[in-house]
Order: structure tokens, then C-alpha cells, then sequence
């Protein structure tokens, strides 16, 4: 009798997404992404309103205790619209990176008994994120519309799409590498929420980078992703636009964000199963 060939099943080397894998499997970013969902608001009176009060309660305390307080400069948009433009983007990347930091230790169990593209965990809390952020941003276009500013729509086109593309290359990027360092040095679930808090206060998100007279100061926290991100969300309700040189830096710096957060991930996705 002849013996039966042996199968290795392993992931592919270099940068590849090998999204033709990934279309495969489609129906388990379904799955993951459904039961955290589930997971996020099971037994949660108000449901998906945490969505739209997370953002909404921060943007009045923001309002309240620091607009008014320090008479910020918000490039001619009513504060509380630049508030809530800011806040809406970062709660929607820092629970992204938040998550996929910690989704490879969350689904130890399944990782250890089945194989598949182990980017989908990851993957999936970017879409959930997304998903609470499109929930969100309804109710933000509804309070753009009722508050009084002028909004510059036909650049919506085109500025929010590239400020959502920005955000979610930040997160990806992060969000790999952190999931990749977390299953291996169990110290990042710790150092992550404190890195989120001082990401915070370094992006433009209740001050304008104009408030920065230092130029190199500038250009440090234009390598942040989320500067660019933020910036182009806002330029449809600026007087005038943004700073198209800061922002491609955080374009290049979002790309980056990838190439080194996928190329992590996939040099250390080999041996998950061990380390999990």
C-alpha cells in the first residue's frame, strides 16, 4: 500500500496578503467579526448608543473644560464640531489598534486547533471598529448639518474617503504589529493602553498643529498617521485647507506603518500556535 503524501500547511513568507486566501476564508471575518460585536454590547442596556456617546459625552467635556477654558484657535470650525471631528477618529483607531493588540492572546484557543490566514483576527477588529464608526459618523454629518458652519461638500468626496484610508493604514499597520509582539511578550497588553493615552494628547485632536510654532515639532508629530487622518476630515469644514505637505508625510508614514506591522506579522505568524 502506498503511504499518503504528507500536507504541510503554513503561511506565506514575505509582505504577500495572499488575498485569494483570505476570499476563502471570507466567511470567518463574518464570524469573528459578529462575535465581537455581540461580545462588545451583550448585556448592554443602551446597545450601540455607547457608540455615539462615547465621542458625544468627550466632545462636551472637551468643549466645556478646554475650548472655552483656553480659548483654542480651531481654524474657523465651532469648537465643538472640531472636538467631535477628532474624537470620532481616534476612539474609531485606538479601539482598532486596542483590540487587534490583544485578539491573537483572545483567540488562543481556536488558533491552537485550526489553520487559517491568522491576519482575519486581526483584520477583524479594524472592521468592527469601522463598524461603530459608521454608526457614529451618521450622527456626526446630523450635527455638522444642524450647527452653524459652512461645510464645503463635493470636498467630502474626496477628503473623508482619504482621511478613513489614512486611519485604517495606521491602525492596520499598528494593530499586526502589536498582535504579533503581544502573543510573544505578554508586557504590550500593559503598555499599550499607555501608549494610546500619550498618542492622544501628541494628535491634533482638540488643538490644531498651527499652535506649533516649532517646525520640527511639526514635521515629528506629522509621522503620526492620524494627524494627516484627522486633518483631511476637517478640511471640508475649514476656512482655509490644510497643510498638504504635513499631511503627505503622514501618508508616507501611514505606509510605512504597514509595510513594517504586515512584515512582523507574517515573520513571526509561523510559530503563533506555539507561542500562544
Amino acid at each position: 500500500m502506498s503511504e499518503q503524501p504528507e500536507m504541510t500547511i503554513e503561511p506565506s513568507g514575505g509582505l504577500s496578503l495572499n488575498v485569494r486566501e483570505l476570499w476563502h476564508y471570507r466567511e470567518l471575518f463574518y464570524f469573528f467579526s459578529w462575535r465581537d460585536i455581540k461580545v462588545k454590547y451583550k448585556q448592554a442596556v443602551l446597545g450601540l448608543l455607547w457608540v455615539v456617546l462615547q465621542p458625544v459625552m468627550m466632545m462636551v467635556v472637551f468643549t466645556f473644560f478646554i475650548g472655552r477654558a483656553f480659548h483654542i484657535d480651531s481654524e474657523g470650525i465651532p469648537y465643538p464640531v472640531f472636538a467631535f471631528s477628532g474624537i470620532l477618529l481616534w476612539t474609531t483607531f485606538a479601539a482598532a489598534v486596542t483590540n487587534a493588540g490583544s485578539s491573537m492572546i483572545t483567540n488562543t484557543g481556536i488558533i491552537q486547533k485550526i489553520y487559517f490566514p491568522r491576519l482575519i483576527i486581526p483584520l477583524s477588529s479594524l472592521l468592527v471598529a469601522l463598524a461603530d464608526f459608521m454608526v457614529a459618523l451618521v450622527v456626526f454629518i446630523v450635527f455638522v448639518m444642524f450647527y452653524p458652519g459652512s461645510v464645503n461638500f463635493l470636498d467630502t468626496l474626496w477628503c473623508w474617503p482619504l482621511a478613513i484610508m489614512l486611519m485604517v493604514l495606521g491602525a492596520l499597520g499598528l494593530g499586526c504589529w502589536l498582535s504579533a509582539l503581544t502573543i510573544k511578550y505578554r508586557d504590550f497588553r500593559f503598555i499599550v493602553p499607555f501608549m494610546i493615552q500619550i498618542l492622544f494628547f501628541v494628535t491634533p485632536i482638540l488643538y490644531p498643529l498651527s499652535v506649533i510654532k516649532t517646525l520640527w515639532i511639526r514635521y515629528l508629530l506629522a509621522l503620526n498617521p492620524m494627524h494627516g487622518a484627522i486633518s483631511l476630515f476637517r478640511a471640508p469644514l475649514m476656512q482655509a485647507g490644510p497643510d498638504y505637505g504635513l499631511v503627505g508625510i503622514s501618508f508616507v508614514s501611514g505606509i510605512v506603518f504597514v509595510i513594517i506591522g504586515l512584515w512582523y506579522f507574517k515573520k513571526t505568524e509561523l510559530y503563533f500556535a506555539d507561542l500562544s
